[in-house]
């Protein structure tokens, strides 16, 4: 029993044996792939073993060798790039152009897109003298343009570049406004852009213009009024004006920028260090927010030069904030605008305590506010402490006799003053009293701009007074004026005579060096004859003598004369008697002190007649080398003097006292 069990069991090994041979592989053959593995093979690699192998090889061979054979390879770097392209240059059809070409180009472009020429165009394009400079203006308002219109611009704005590009009231839509304004980034066809009146910009419209802004480098004037810049819109522009471009005037009145565009774009100016003038003009720009957005810039933008803000509704309260950032400006800005913010004078007592700490501001125009006689009054301690107020605008302000009084203590004050506008103000005979006797004072102020008739006044006889000062002020005026160009004329002939100091004393080097150049053996002989023979020295003296009584009339030898002029200490003449080399300096300083000692012990009449001219101006010889150090300074440089004997350290030349004419 246990036998036959036994052989049962070996003959079904046996057959298990055969039947694993013939279907099945050996475990080795299934670990050959991923022993064939390695690290050099990257990612390929490890992309083969993911995937299930279709039929599995019986032999470990055939499995490597199918392997082996499924590499990536990668070209070489020479051969990854095969080819660049150069980018296109705008001004490729701008050379060699002719106004024939640029009326061609432009009447087959509109024929292209199906749209009519603009007979304003080819008019202006027919004058066009100079191509290859910026002309003066591309003038297209009141044209109606469309999309297909402005894209026919295109073949004038690559052939012309102008300087100013006009397109106000053209009716622009998005489209055509991002073709333009892409066109005039793209060929830098402008410096003054007016896109004034334009109100269906859009956002895509506003956003090339920002794209326009910020990347053109030749566009400095940007023109929008009447443009709305509306709360989607301001944050492109925002962004564009934060990068300092080459933008330095922005016109944005009556954008509707009250709000969040106002604070985008004030936060983005602080930034900004080159826009020079902002105008914000009827924008409704309320005495809080805005104003208080207005205070902040100032405080950290000193570029801004001119700030407009004419006919908002900046009150008393905003005032305060846009005083805060005035007591900022050291520097920076020059012209302040706030015509008509129904400001009172409440409100002056912010400005007056600003006005003392801004050192630039010049131009301030509070016309067409209720400012009173109170708030002048206020105003004009602020004023005097200002020093640096030149135009200052008062128009319509509700002054009366005592306002001018007021304006006429700082006008009285003020050196500086140049221009004063106080119309529509009922100031009368009193007023206009103490206004003429500030012009006894003042000689600054050019300009005082009054109402031409008379007020009327209960006495008749008053109205003829007021003519008469209204004359005198007028006189005042002129006479100011009149001194104002003497001055200029005066400084202008100081400037002259500075500049030919400078040309004389390049002339006086010029001819020592010559001199010098000419004569070496005269030179060598006279130091010898000197250093050794006492009766040559005295000959050369008098020689020297001789010359100084030569001075006044016309000099003997013109060679040897150097005539400088002197701003303010008259015109000198200097005779150079000597030329010596730097190696006998010392020798001939020596020489020159013995000679002006024998001479002081000989008291010869020439030697007296030598130093009276010296004398006299001062009558005291302690202070005459400091009198002639300062005199000759500007001509010769640093240099050493002793007793009457002047010589020059950054020359060779001895010179004798100057003789004043």
């Amino acid at each position: 029993m246990n036998c036959e069990e036994q052989a049962v069991d070996l003959c079904n090994a046996l057959d298990l044996c055969n039947v694993s041979e013939n279907t099945t592989s050996h475990p080795a053959d299934e670990i050959l792939p991923r022993d064939g593995l390695l690290p050099a093979d990257g990612g390929q690699g490890e992309r083969d073993a993911a995937q299930p192998p279709e039929d599995v090889p019986a032999s470990g061979s055939g499995a490597g060798s199918k392997h082996r054979s499924k590499r990536v390879t990668f070209p070489s770097d020479e051969d990854i790039v095969s080819g660049a392209v150069e980018p296109k240059d705008p001004w490729r059809h701008a050379q060699n152009v002719t106004v024939e070409e640029i009326l061609n180009a432009y009447r087959q472009a509109c024929q292209k897109l199906n749209c009519k020429p603009i007979p304003k165009v080819f008019k202006q394009i027919q004058d066009l003298k100079d191509l290859t400079q910026r002309n003066e203006c591309l003038e297209l308002k009141g044209e109606k343009l469309d999309y297909r219109s402005c894209e026919s611009l295109e073949e004038v704005f690559k052939r012309v570049q102008f300087k100013v590009v006009d397109l106000e009231q053209t009716n622009l839509d998005e489209d055509g406004a991002s073709a333009l304004f892409d066109m005039i980034e793209y060929y830098e066809s402008a410096t003054h852009l007016n896109i004034s009146s334009n109100k269906h910009i859009g956002t895509r419209g506003w956003q090339a213009a920002a794209h326009m802004m910020r990347k053109t480098s030749s566009l400095q004037y940007l023109d929008a009024r009447n443009t709305p810049l509306l709360d989607h819109s301001a944050p492109f522009v925002a962004r564009a004006l934060r990068i300092s471009g080459s933008l330095s005037v922005l016109h944005l009145e009556n954008t509707g920028i009250s709000g969040r565009p106002l604070m985008l774009l004030a936060t983005a100016l602080k930034m900004n260090m080159n826009l020079r003038e902002l105008y914000l003009a009827e924008n409704k720009l309320n005495g809080l927010q805005d104003s208080a957005q207005l205070g902040n810039l100032l405080k950290f933008n000193y570029n801004i030069q001119i700030l407009d803000l004419r006919n908002n509704h900046i009150l008393d309260s905003g005032l305060a904030y846009i005083c805060e950032g005035l007591k900022e400006q050291r520097k920076g800005l020059v012209t302040l605008v706030l015509w008509n913010n129904q400001l009172t004078h409440n409100g002056m007592g912010y400005l007056a305590a600003a006005l003392p700490f801004t050192q630039s501001l010049e131009t301030l125009n509070l016309g067409h506010n209720a400012v009173g006689n109170e708030g002048v009054h206020k105003l004009k301690d602020g004023l005097i402490a200002n020093r640096s107020i030149l135009r200052l605008g008062l128009a319509s302000t509700k002054l009366s006799c005592e306002g001018a009084v007021a304006i006429a203590e700082f006008i009285a004050e003020s050196p500086r003053i140049l221009r004063l506008d106080m119309r529509e103000n009922e100031i009368k005979t009193g007023g206009l009293m103490a206004l003429t006797l500030a012009f006894k004072v003042n000689t600054s102020l050019l300009r005082l701009d009054l109402d031409r008739e008379p007020k009327k006044e209960t006495v008749k006889s008053f109205i003829e007074t007021q003519r008469a000062l209204l004359a005198d002020i007028q006189n005042g005026c002129k006479r100011n004026f009149i001194l104002a160009k003497e001055k200029e004329e005066t400084e202008q002939k100081m400037r002259q005579s500075v500049s030919m100091a400078e040309i004389a004393t390049e002339d006086q080097t010029q001819e020592d060096e010559d001199a010098s150049a000419e004569k070496p053996e005269e030179e060598n002989t006279t130091g010898q004859g000197d250093a050794t023979d006492e009766d040559d020295s005295d000959s050369d003296t008098e020689d020297e003598d001789a010359a100084e009584d030569a001075v006044p009339g016309a000099p003997a030898s013109p060679g040897r004369c150097i005539s400088v002029s002197s701003p303010g200490r008259g015109h000198k003449i200097f005779m150079v008697t000597r030329v010596e080399s730097p190696p006998e300096q010392q020798q001939m300083t020596a020489l020159a002190k013995g000679v002006s000692e024998r001479a002081a012990e000989s008291q010869t009449p020439t030697q007296t007649n030598i130093k009276a001219p010296l004398d006299a101006p001062s009558n005291q010889t302690a202070s005459e080398p400091s009198t002639l150090t300062q005199t000759n300074h500007s001509a010769c440089g640093p240099h050493k003097i002793d007793e009457e004997v002047l010589i020059s350290s950054n020359s060779t030349s001895i010179l004798r006292g100057p003789q004043a004419l």
